[in-house]
Parts: C-alpha cells; sequence; structure tokens
C-alpha cells in the first residue's frame, strides 16, 4: 500500500500536470512550492518514485507520472474530491472548510468506502468548488468553462469552478455572492485598471482580473438565462430521492 508521501507526491504531480499541456515534466521547484518542502526534498522522492515505477525523473526537466503513477494519483484526488462533497452535502460545511478536512481523510479512506460515498451522493461529477471528481476507471468529464476575467460586458455566465482553494479566497467570492453556480452578468472589464464590474443578484460586485482568472465560468446561450439550469448541490439529494 502506497505511503501516505507517495500520495501526496503523485497528487500533487497530477494536479500541476493538469494546468499545462500533455506531456509536460512538472519541475521541481513547482512540487517543492505546492508541498511546501524543499528542492532537494523533491528530488530524493521523485528518485523513490521512479524506482517504484510512479514516475520518470531526469535532472533539471522535472517528472511525469507513469500508467501506474496516473492511476493512483487519480485514485487519491476521486477520494478527496468525493469526501470534500460528503462533508459539505451530509455535515453542511462550506466550500472553504472541506478541503483541509479532506486532506487529513484522504489517506485513510478505503476504495470501498469512497465507492459507498459516490454512490450515497448520487455519483456527483464535481466537488464543492467545481472540480470533477474521477470516475471509479480514473476517467475525469470534461468541463467546459473559462476564466471570468476574459468575459466581456452584456455577457451573462454562470459559475462552474474555482481554481484556487485558499479558504480566505473562497471566503471573500462567497461575499461577492461569486460562489459555485451563482448567476451574474459582465457590466464592465476594464484591462487599465486591472478589475472587471458584475452584477451578481441585483448588487454590482467589482473584482480584480487576477481573481477573476481563478473563477472559471460558462456562458449563458442567446435567449437563456443563466439562473436556468439545476444547481449542482441539489442534483445528487435529487438522484437519492
Amino acid at each position: 500500500m502506497p505511503s501516505l508521501t507517495v500520495e501526496n507526491y503523485v497528487k500533487t504531480i497530477a494536479l500541476i500536470a493538469a494546468a499545462n499541456p500533455p506531456g509536460t515534466a512538472v519541475g521541481t521547484g513547482l512540487i517543492a512550492q505546492a508541498l511546501h518542502v524543499s528542492p532537494g526534498t523533491v528530488t530524493g522522492m521523485l528518485k523513490t518514485l521512479s524506482e517504484a515505477n510512479l514516475a520518470t525523473y531526469a535532472p533539471y526537466e522535472g517528472a511525469l507520472l507513469t500508467e501506474a503513477g496516473q492511476r493512483l494519483a487519480m485514485k487519491v484526488i476521486r477520494r478527496h474530491r468525493l469526501l470534500e462533497r460528503f462533508l459539505a452535502e451530509t455535515l453542511t460545511m462550506t466550500w472553504d472548510e472541506v478541503h483541509e478536512e479532506a486532506e487529513h481523510m484522504e489517506h485513510a479512506a478505503s476504495e470501498r468506502l469512497i465507492d459507498r460515498i459516490d454512490a450515497f451522493l448520487g455519483y456527483p461529477s464535481v466537488d464543492p468548488h467545481g472540480d470533477p471528481i474521477p470516475r471509479a476507471d480514473g476517467s475525469l468529464a470534461a468541463i467546459e468553462a473559462a476564466p471570468l476575467a476574459l468575459r466581456q460586458a452584456g455577457e451573462r455566465f454562470r459559475v462552474v469552478r474555482v481554481i484556487d482553494q485558499d479558504p480566505a479566497f473562497l471566503r471573500y467570492l462567497s461575499e461577492c455572492g461569486l460562489e459555485l453556480d451563482a448567476a451574474g452578468e459582465v457590466v464592465a472589464n476594464r484591462p487599465e485598471s486591472g478589475a472587471i464590474v458584475c452584477t451578481m443578484a441585483g448588487r454590482s460586485v467589482a473584482l480584480g482580473l487576477a481573481a477573476a482568472e481563478k473563477v472559471l465560468v460558462s456562458i449563458a446561450a442567446p435567449g437563456r438565462d443563466p439562473d436556468d439550469h439545476e444547481p449542482r448541490a441539489a442534483e445528487s439529494r435529487a438522484k437519492r430521492g
């Protein structure tokens, strides 16, 4: 059974790699920053992962997960995101609370328990932050979304994913009304001042473009209200009846 450290490393490599073009090696510096360890510590662990056939490592280039490493990473990510969803739905924990708790729980939960949680929740497709939950076979559903920072005046949108799960940032978004599934309209996009102005639930909200890059949205089809959807929070409850 892989150790907690091994699971953390493969998960981190997979998450960083997902934000880059396929086949791009993940540098030791990025891994060290994400795990809050020294680059030397990362180098030693990458050699261990290479020996276990979980990753390939080349000095000065970085690491790539092997098929076995990718499978393990998807299992850990699946556990984490399903646990987040479970905590949000059954204990009504807020989206800024669930990440840290799931971090503690993800290494102890068995695959049998995770499969039971998945079924209990009605096989949800995303976690409380809109991140896709890997299926039991390790595959991921595609999410069609783009940063709010790229949207233009007059476009109506719905928040579908937030890629920064820092608790303070999530609380700030909640204060702005930019929670998952929230609908709004862009009033103005002002690159010269580094801000985007939106209307959320009838009130004006200004967000810095750096923050708006981390909020992914879908665009409402012409003639369709962005509120015309089934909230994800209710999706799995409906399936459970």
